[in-house]
């Protein structure tokens, strides 16, 4: 679907420019896509930070609130990360599934340890406050919080266990391919032992508020940005995250560029480029605070393909495909010596994923639709984990931006 879809917007950004010469310049202002974060079950934890793919800063003040919900799954695994070199060689040389390891105590085979289990739909609500400085520069505030659910009907109509379960049995995927049916649809069961002892442990309808983070963007006014429609824009973001697993301060830098293309017939696309880097847990406010990946930083990448027309009237309609990849929450290295413990008969595959892909970089594809007029613009997205890490496997969202005259 997303191939397609791209595949359009590339013919169709063809068709209209094959000799052709713009009427004048569409009056959309870049790519303002709705907030495109994954609900991770580690990630939202932590003050991971949105692209910015405008072209200069809003003449007006706005507000916007954003809706999401993704569908996370994995099933019981323990992992083990022995501690003596020659083991750790050992592992290095042998595939992860084939490393025999039998924990006995700390003194005989000493290892870390750790067990995760994640089933959940989990909701998040943002709401953004930009407010324009002058010209070059806008500063935004941000109140993002959480719900724990078990994604039932009619509150999770495309997330729920049961619509992601029939796709698998009636269109791809075959039946029950990660093992959801097998321990049941519908349910809760979140809960993380780290490697220090410490257990994050989530209930049904569980709400908590996971942070408020400040960012100030800067639209540097050089020639090129003119003489070439090509637009850049970077970011100095802090983020204070507030739940009582991760009381911390994050903070992060990104860049961020946009390229015009004026079309015909008020036609517009913008191919937009992004990258950020978030410092986590700059400051800790907890001794206890538990362990939600051993990379001090989290590194993100991100391309934007969007087309949209105007109308006579200031409104427009778009259409545009995003590439998002994230760094690893832990570090790689480890990889080539951990131990982990699963049902593994019992599951048809995936049933490694709640260790193995805080390893992998994780990456992901978005559809967006939007819709715009004066008074108020609308934005909804579906977001695909093709590489199936489950984290999440699919999520959806909207939101509702209004300026403040």
């Amino acid at each position: 679907m997303f191939k397609k879809a791209t595949l359009f917007l590339i013919l169709t950004y063809a068709s209209l420019m094959s000799g052709q010469t713009p009427d004048s310049l569409a009056i959309k202002n870049g790519i303002e896509n709705p907030s495109l974060l994954s609900t991770h079950h580690f990630g939202i934890f932590s003050s991971r930070l949105n692209t910015n793919f405008k072209l200069s800063v809003p003449k007006n003040k706005t507000l916007s609130f954003n809706y999401t919900s993704g569908n996370l799954f994995h099933p019981f695994v323990e992992g083990y990360f022995p501690e003596n070199p020659d083991i750790r060689k050992q592992f290095s040389e042998t595939i992860w599934y084939l490393r025999p390891f039998n924990f006995i105590d700390q003194e005989t085979t000493p290892a870390e340890y750790m067990n995760i289990v994640i089933d959940a739909v989990i909701k998040e609500f943002r709401a953004n406050f930009t407010i324009p400085i002058n010209n070059n520069q806008e500063f935004t505030i941000a109140l993002r919080s959480y719900l724990i659910t078990k994604g039932k009907h009619p509150f999770s109509v495309f997330t729920s266990d049961e619509s992601i379960e029939w796709f698998h049995s009636n269109i791809a995927g075959g039946e029950d391919p990660y093992g959801r049916r097998y321990y049941g649809l519908n349910q809760v069961n979140f809960e993380y032992l780290d490697r220090n002892g410490n257990t994050l442990k989530l209930e049904n309808n569980d709400f908590f508020i996971g942070g408020i983070e400040f960012s100030h963007h800067y639209y540097p006014a050089w020639s090129i940005c003119q003489n070439r429609n090509v637009y850049f824009n970077f970011g100095s973001h802090l983020g204070i995250n507030t739940s009582k697993f991760n009381p911390s301060v994050d903070i992060g830098l990104s860049a961020n560029a946009v390229k015009l293309f004026p079309l015909k017939n008020q036609f517009q696309l913008n191919l937009g480029l992004g990258a950020n880097i978030l410092r986590k847990n700059l400051i800790s406010f907890s001794d206890d605070a538990i362990d939600l990946g051993n990379n001090t930083y989290l590194g993100t990448f991100e391309g934007n393909l969007e087309l949209s027309k105007s109308t006579k009237r200031g409104n427009y309609n778009a259409l545009g495909i995003n590439f998002q990849i994230q760094t690893r929450y832990n570090k790689k290295e480890e990889a080539n010596y951990y131990h982990l413990k699963g049902k593994w008969r019992e599951i048809n595959g995936g049933w490694h994923h709640g260790v193995r892909t805080l390893y992998n970089n994780l990456s992901t594809w978005s559809l967006i639709y939007t819709y715009y007029q004066s008074k108020y613009k609308i934005s909804l997205f579906i977001k695909q984990d093709l590489e199936v890490h489950n984290a999440p496997d699919f999520q959806t969202g909207i939101q509702l931006k209004v300026p403040i005259l």
